[in-house]
Formats: C-alpha cells, sequence, structure tokens
C-alpha cells in the first residue's frame, strides 16, 4: 500500500479521534493492517511525530499525541495569536494556485456539511487551515501552527456534531467565514482576514467546557442516535 495513502489515512484517524489522543500505535499490527513491511511503517510513525501527530517514547513505543490539562490550556491561550498572524500572512503571499485549491478544499466541505459527515467535516476543515499556513510561507510559524491544528480538529469533533438548531446556524456561519477568508485572501486584504478569523475562533471556543465535560445524559443520546 502507498505510504502516502497510509500516512494521510493516519492523520485522520488521529484527528477524527478514532485514534484516541495518548493511545498506543502498535508498529506490528499496523504494519499487517497496511500490509506493508515494519521499516516503511516504522518512517511512517516517525514522519507523523515529526508533524505532531504522534509521540515516539525511547524504548516504548509511538503514542498519539495526548491532549492533557495544559495541553489545552496552552492552546486556547496561543491559537488566537497564531491563527492571526498566519492569517495576515497568507492575505500577503497566497499564490493563485493556492487559493484554487483553498476553493476545491472549500467546496468538498461544504458538500461535507450536506451529507453530514462529522468525519469529513473536521478533516476537510483541517485541509483548509493547513492550506493557509502553506500561504503564509513562513518557517518559523508553520511547525507551530500545525501543530495546533492538530488539537484543534480533535477539540472540534462537538463543532461538528450539530445537536440543535443553534449548533446548525453556528456551522452555517463557518461555512460562509471560509468563503470571506478566500475572497479576503485573494483581494489581499490582511485585516479583512484577521477580523474573520477572530470572528471564526469565537465560533467554537466556548464548547471547550463540553469537549473536555461533556453531559453524561447528553452524550448517551447522542450515542443512541449515531
Amino acid at each position: 500500500m502507498d505510504k502516502e495513502f497510509i500516512l494521510n489515512d493516519l492523520k485522520k484517524q488521529i484527528l477524527t479521534l478514532q485514534l484516541e489522543p495518548g493511545s498506543a500505535l502498535d508498529e506490528v499490527r499496523l504494519s499487517e493492517q497496511y500490509r506493508i513491511s515494519r521499516t516503511p511503517m516504522r518512517e511512517i510513525l516517525r514522519g507523523l511525530a515529526g508533524e505532531g501527530y504522534v509521540e515516539v517514547i525511547n524504548n516504548r513505543g509511538a503514542y498519539v499525541s495526548s491532549m492533557n490539562h495544559k495541553a489545552l490550556r496552552d492552546f486556547f491561550l496561543t491559537a488566537p495569536m497564531m491563527y492571526s498572524a498566519i492569517g495576515r500572512l497568507a492575505a500577503t503571499n497566497a499564490q493563485p494556485e493556492q487559493i484554487q485549491q483553498m476553493r476545491e478544499i472549500q467546496q468538498n466541505f461544504s458538500a461535507a456539511i450536506v451529507s453530514g459527515s462529522n468525519q469529513d467535516m473536521v478533516y476537510l476543515n483541517q485541509c483548509f487551515h493547513a492550506l493557509m499556513g502553506e500561504m503564509a510561507d513562513n518557517p518559523y510559524l508553520k511547525p507551530s501552527y500545525d501543530r495546533l491544528l492538530i488539537d484543534h480538529a480533535r477539540i472540534s469533533q462537538t463543532f461538528y456534531r450539530p445537536r440543535d438548531s443553534v449548533m446548525q446556524a453556528r456551522v452555517s456561519t463557518a461555512v460562509e467565514h471560509h468563503d470571506q477568508m478566500i475572497d479576503a485572501i485573494e483581494a489581499g486584504d490582511s485585516q479583512r482576514v484577521v477580523d474573520l478569523i477572530v470572528e471564526h475562533w469565537a465560533l467554537s471556543r466556548d464548547l471547550i467546557e463540553y469537549f473536555v465535560k461533556p453531559d453524561a445524559l447528553a452524550f448517551s443520546m447522542e450515542a443512541a442516535n449515531s
């Protein structure tokens, strides 16, 4: 099986919590699952570690990056500043082919919203914002930005499971923000991009309490209906 496919498949499983934070990644089992030898599987895990998806511990193996209390606190302190900086640079440095690629991702993201595919929503949203990091073209900010996006994707599981009309309205607003960000980036309007990012961030930040301590009854009902 193609290494790039395996890499992206594992990324998607981590981003959508199919592989839970802190869970062990058994190199032997994964090699058997993807039908490749252990050497390329080990390379894939190292690649994931380099991007922040995985933590490799000497003599203990590989684990999905954890999300403890400190990590979440640092995330919410850092994310707004980092996202704004990346957005401002993206509006300055974006290339036409990148803008076209972003429109294609947004089209797929919108389709996922319509179909109700939670995993595709989370993954494509991450792809959208990761591309903004590439547009920014800053080697100092991008590694930290990419690491933030991993945890943001995992936290946003709650956002992309609309449970009522208010949540559905938030998701619709998020789609509109994406469209407006693309237009602002294409226009080179860095301040407009930053303003949109601030609004976009405000949509989901108050869901941290639900993510960390969900209502047990609501969670049970959601699971029963899924």
